[in-house]
This record gives structure tokens, C-alpha cells and sequence, in this order.
């Protein structure tokens, strides 16, 4: 949940630094998926760490420099989530993640466009970051290559693999955990309406 005070400027600028990050983000999205099915791995394990360490520094530069945008409110989780998605096919389709943590977290996807379109209904475009939320991307993001780096064989495999798992555990946990929070918010700003008029 974000901390109460003064709204921050939101602009409508469109070609900031963030967004650049955010729409490269987007166009690495079927490279990376080509690259996992095809099994060319240090690519794909290249372009999710480039995917981590950009989705953190859109962000940065967003809040350090005023540069946050409505078009970036948009890109980033449409970038984080077809990453995400695309990440979970490609290695339950190699075998290398079961498919019931793929439904767990479509779940918590499907949970959550339950929870916006509430949001939508009632005025609201979207609701604020937190940090759960943001926790649960980098430990997922963190995860997913090591898995895929625990799918080869010596040393490296074997440390990776239950570091990889730990950040995957956290992850989907978090993700719950940030979807949960997201619905109490929506309830909270439901309830605020009523609140005054009483």
C-alpha cells in the first residue's frame, strides 16, 4: 500500500527514459520466448536478467527525476506480467517448472483483473504500486533464470537450483500477498464515499 500524502504529478509525457526502458521491455518479450523454446538458454537467461535490472531502473528513474507518466503506469505491469507469462510457458513446456505453480499464478492474474475491472467500474483507471507487488516481480524475475540455469548439469546447476526455488517460493507468495492488498485498497476507496456521506 503507498504511504498517504500529497499526490505525486503524474504527466502524459510519452518519450521519457522510463518508458524507453519499458517499451524495449515489451519488444524483448517474444525474443526471449523464441529463445527459451528454441532452447538457446544464455539468451534467454541474458534477456530476463537485462528484463530485471531495466524494470528496476524504470522505476528508479521514474520517481528520481518527477518522470512518471501515465503511459508508463501501463507499460511497466504489461511488461512485468507478458514476461512473467511467457517466462512460466516456456519452462512448463520444457518440463522444468510444473504446470500447477503456472495455474497458481494465472490464478492470482485472473484474481486481479477481477479486482481492476471492480476499480475500473467504479471511476478508478488503476491502483497505486506497493511494494509487495514489486517485491513479488523481483523475486519471480530472479527466479526464473536461475531455474533455467538449474536445467543444466554441474556445479552452477546444482547451487542454482535451490536459490532458484527460494526466490520462486517468495514470489508466488508475495504475488498473493500483493493481490490480497490490491483488493483491501479497492475495498478501502469503495468504502471512503460512503464514509463521508455518513
Amino acid at each position: 500500500m503507498t504511504d498517504a500524502g500529497p499526490e505525486r504529478r503524474v504527466s502524459t509525457d510519452v518519450f521519457t527514459v522510463p518508458n524507453v526502458l519499458s517499451a524495449l521491455r515489451l519488444v524483448g518479450v517474444p525474443v526471449f520466448l523464441w529463445a527459451i523454446l528454441s532452447e538457446h538458454d544464455a539468451l534467454a537467461i541474458v534477456l530476463l536478467v537485462v528484463s530485471g535490472v531495466t524494470d528496476y531502473l524504470d522505476g528508479k528513474i521514474a520517481r528520481a527525476y518527477g518522470l512518471e507518466s501515465r503511459l508508463g503506469q501501463l507499460l511497466d505491469p504489461v511488461a512485468d506480467r507478458l514476461y512473467i507469462a511467457s517466462t512460466l510457458f516456456g519452462l512448463a513446456w520444457r518440463d522444468i517448472l510444473p504446470w500447477w505453480v503456472v495455474g497458481v499464478l494465472f490464478a492470482r492474474e485472473a484474481f486481479m483483473g477481477v479486482v481492476v475491472l471492480i476499480a475500473k467500474r467504479h471511476g478508478w483507471l488503476g491502483l497505486p504500486v506497493h511494494f509487495a507487488g514489486k517485491a513479488a516481480t523481483f523475486n519471480l524475475l530472479y527466479a526464473f533464470p536461475l531455474l533455467l540455469l538449474a536445467d543444466g548439469d554441474g556445479v552452477a546447476a546444482q547451487v542454482a537450483e535451490p536459490v532458484g526455488w527460494g526466490f520462486a517460493w517468495w514470489g508466488i507468495t508475495l504475488y498473493w500477498v500483493a493481490g490480497i492488498l490490491y483488493a483491501v485498497q479497492l475495498r478501502r476507496l469503495l468504502a471512503a464515499p460512503r464514509a463521508v456521506a455518513a
